[in-house]
């Protein structure tokens, strides 16, 4: 197995692939890590941490062209391998590629993973590690690049297929997607659907949603659109805005469980507010489509009053319209309208039935999992 895993600066994929590549250890697979910055930081060691985007672009390309070489000799020798790098890169210079075609098809991978994260978290760790002024919107637009050229990459080798967007998210639980998407690509992928904002303040049906989303990431390999949330640093955003606050303030979970408290400017989230709504409509619908089925979760809210949002409606004509296979868990007392039952496959009143379902048509036993 060969894999490229790609995300702007401030994504931490580094550790995140340590943490992926110890868990297959664990699983009896031997994994070696390519991480092509720490050695390009090698290959150069007159340049400071943090400082090598700042070379000339012809060094720059000098440098990722000899490392590379190596990967390949490197790589001929393991049975699994994961190259850490970049697809695109926006700094100094302006925007430029971060890979180089001739030599990535000689790895020839066979998963190709995008890693993005929130951005206030990636801006937080950007900022922290390097001596660059980038804005949010700067983010924003770098890891739309990062997708699309990632996806094209994909295109241009042949394995389309094998592309995938993922969200670092909750630690644990996408690891163990990534892992699947590398290891066992025969697992079935889902799309999780689910009310997001309008439910933020009933903690017992996030309680429920959370649920889940755990369940069925216990099983399948589960896209999961919560694990990138900006829809509610912007809601907070714009409540500090009528308050006349210049900060509002957002959490970053490490790895360890810790949570920091970060400061996000609230003129840099108001600055790119269409930019969030865009990129979750975007981004949820490419997630659907790089997945097998949806599986949409529609809680009872107060009143009997289905918690069925415009988001997940449209995601279900979405995977309707797209050939997916289309499953809804239907929780309310009052029956679903015929915009849900005539685009559904198959609808269920708990999540244990679902899960029974998917069983008994081996969807969670796939064949040679």
């Amino acid at each position: 197995m060969r894999a490229i895993v790609m995300g702007q600066v401030g994504v931490e994929k580094k550790s995140y692939l340590q943490g992926l590549a110890d868990l297959a250890r664990q699983r009896g697979q031997s994994v070696r890590v390519f991480n092509v910055g720490d050695m390009m930081y090698a290959e150069a060691p007159d340049v400071a941490a943090g400082h090598i985007l700042d070379l000339s672009l012809s060094r720059l390309h000098g440098l990722r062209r000899a490392v590379f070489r190596d990967i390949l000799a490197g790589a001929a020798a393991e049975p699994h391998v994961i190259v850490n790098t970049h697809a695109t890169f926006r700094w100094r210079h302006g925007l430029f590629t971060a890979f180089d075609f001739d030599q990535v098809q000689k790895l020839a991978p066979d998963v190709l993973l995008c890693l993005v994260d929130n951005i206030e978290v990636v801006h937080h760790r950007l900022t922290r590690d390097h001596t660059i002024d980038a804005t949010l919107k700067d983010l924003m637009v770098w890891r739309e690049e990062e997708i699309v050229a990632t996806e094209l990459l994909a295109q241009a080798l042949g394995c389309v297929q094998r592309f995938f967007i993922l969200a670092r998210g909750r630690y644990q639980s996408t690891i163990e997607t990534a892992y699947r998407l590398m290891f066992q690509p025969q697992t079935p992928k889902v799309y999780l659907s689910f009310p997001m904002s309008h439910v933020v303040d009933m903690p017992a049906v996030q309680t429920e949603i959370d649920a889940f989303r755990a369940e069925l990431a216990r099983h399948l390999i589960a896209f999961d659109p919560g694990d990138v949330d900006e829809k509610l640093l912007l809601e907070a955003a714009i409540e500090a805005a009528k308050e006349g606050r210049d900060f509002v303030e957002s959490r970053a979970t490490g790895e360890d469980g810790r949570s920091e408290l970060l400061r996000v400017s609230v003129k840099q989230v108001l600055d790119i507010a269409g930019d969030i709504d865009g990129q979750i409509y975007s981004r949820d619908f490419k997630l659907i489509d790089q997945s097998n089925m949806i599986v949409s979760y529609i809680p009872e809210l107060v009143g009997g009053i289905p918690g069925l949002s415009s988001g997940v409606e449209r995601e279900l004509q979405h995977a309707f319209e797209h050939g997916k296979e289309v499953y809804v868990v239907w929780t309310p007392a009052k029956k679903p309208s015929p915009f849900i039952t005539e685009t559904a496959t198959r609808l269920f009143g708990s999540v244990r039935e679902a899960l029974a379902y998917f069983e008994d048509k081996g969807i969670l036993h796939p064949s040679g999992g």
